[in-house]
């Protein structure tokens, strides 16, 4: 199995260009390396590179699965784990803004909800 490549600098200026619109200054992005599983129906897990960066008392991950592939999460603790609802992006802008609005939609909920 070939070894997935880190973010380029190209994907990386994506992310900190979408996360400074987003939050208005620059966010502190963390190389990072995690495995998972690539194929449902396989235990085998792979080493991927990814992105990791906090907002408040969010916690985000961008996950780099193949050459413009990309996965991602936000959580806040273990138990309290979000997806956007797509398995995988081809389109890390489309992959990163998703994964930005709706953690902004669940906090929304959150506060609305009084909790």
């Amino acid at each position: 199995m070939a070894t997935i490549p880190d973010f380029n600098k190209n994907e990386m200026w994506v992310v900190h260009d979408t996360l400074k619109q987003r939050y208005g200054k620059d966010i502190e992005v963390q190389a990072v390396d995690t495995e998972l599983r690539l194929n449902p129906h396989s235990s085998v897990l792979t080493p991927c590179p990814a992105l990791y960066w906090e907002a408040g008392d969010a916690h985000f991950v961008v996950v780099k699965t193949g050459e413009g592939r990309y996965r991602s999460q936000f959580f806040y603790r273990v138990h309290q784990q979000f997806g956007t609802g797509v398995e995988e992006y081809n389109d890390l802008t489309e992959c990163v803004v998703t994964l930005l609005q709706v953690q902004a939609d669940h906090e929304a909920k959150r506060a609305a909800e009084g909790a």
